[in-house]
């Protein structure tokens, strides 16, 4: 018995450090991949098909765990007529989130296009504070006051960041296409709000509601696909009229697209196993590495207000996941009354 139990234990604890590494690498990985992709000479794919490709992908991967989960092809079809077709107002709701998400996903390659790596992967983590101020007022969700001091530390260290020397250059030989920083740094901040609203609302229906997750990522992805065709229509329709759909699309263009529409299913899979400490080490160590990444490839130069300023975010997202509140305990009502009748 004890034997089977240490197994259980060493079992947990490597599904532990499996997600941990799974969290670091989908982080650094998805933001240096999107930068390559959008700064390297050569035929420029148009980003709002890589969005559609990604809600679709999702779309797909969702269905088929459904289809596992269920059991069959009949199962599937049913369960998507009993909680789609037959609850519009339901699917409704999810309309606004799956807007929200998709605006955000073409807004996250204008910013990639505008800002280094490693400039975009410390400013995107202004979507903690997002997160945290529309969970506070969407959820009642209570901070402890060291989750408030890496909140504020957070916002310091992200603004430093943003100080950069006048001389540096705006583009290097590893990037060949014009970059405007204030561009990219709009886009990030509306994107980290966007992203911090879109997800407490839809963690706010999961709750209210008896629909799987994965149901309601196909809702998203249906959705999803709908707001970015008519993205892609405004934005680039004569470009995909002219060129194709798939022009400038290569085996980078696709990984990336894999990262980006995988990595939030995979997320919600292997969260289950890392506790909220594991998950805040994985983000600083993403963070780490895509500064060392971009000085390496993307002749990225690290100064001393932007290391203090990484650095001041790292701890931020440290704290703050390391100062979580503890769940309040749920007290068995019914056993206490039975107790008191006996």
């Amino acid at each position: 018995m004890a034997a089977a139990t240490n197994d259980q234990t060493g079992f947990q604890m490597s599904l532990k450090y499996i997600s941990l590494i799974t969290l670091t690498l989908q982080n650094a990985t998805l933001i240096l991949f999107m930068r390559y992709v959008r700064t390297r000479p050569g035929e420029m794919f148009m980003s709002t098909t890589a969005v559609i490709m990604a809600e679709s992908l999702k779309c797909l991967t969702s269905l088929a765990i459904i289809l596992f989960q269920e059991g069959g092809l009949k199962q599937l079809v049913t369960r998507l007529y009993e909680d789609i077709i037959q609850q519009p107002m339901d699917c409704l709701k999810i309309s606004i989130p799956s807007i929200v998400y998709t605006l955000q996903n073409n807004l996250l390659y204008v910013a990639i296009s505008n800002l280094d790596a490693a400039t975009f992967q410390v400013t995107y983590q202004l979507k903690i504070l997002a997160t945290a101020l529309f969970s506070v007022v969407m959820l009642n969700k209570k901070l402890s006051p060291f989750q408030w001091v890496a909140l504020v530390l957070l916002f310091i260290g992200i603004s430093i960041v943003q100080f950069k020397p006048e001389s540096q250059p705006k583009s290097t030989k590893a990037t060949q296409v014009q970059q405007n920083a204030m561009l990219g740094l709009v886009a990030v901040i509306v994107s980290c709000l966007m992203s911090g609203f879109a997800g407490v609302y839809f963690e706010k229906i999961l709750k209210g509601t008896k629909q799987s997750v994965w149901l309601r990522n196909v809702q998203l992805s249906i959705f999803g696909t709908i707001v970015g065709s008519i993205t892609m229509i405004i934005k680039e329709g004569s470009a995909v009229q002219e060129k194709g759909f798939f022009f400038g699309y290569d085996w980078a263009v696709w990984l990336a697209i894999f990262l980006q529409s995988f990595g939030g299913l995979l997320v919600a899979v292997v969260v289950k196993y890392a506790d909220n400490i594991l998950k805040g080490f994985a983000t600083s160590a993403a963070i780490i590495i895509s500064c060392i990444a971009s000085v390496y490839f993307f002749e990225f130069q690290l100064t001393i207000l932007f290391t203090v300023g990484a650095a001041l975010v790292i701890l931020s997202v440290y704290m703050y996941s390391m100062f979580a509140p503890a769940p309040p305990i749920q007290v068995d009502t019914g056993s206490k009354l039975n107790g008191a009748s006996k």
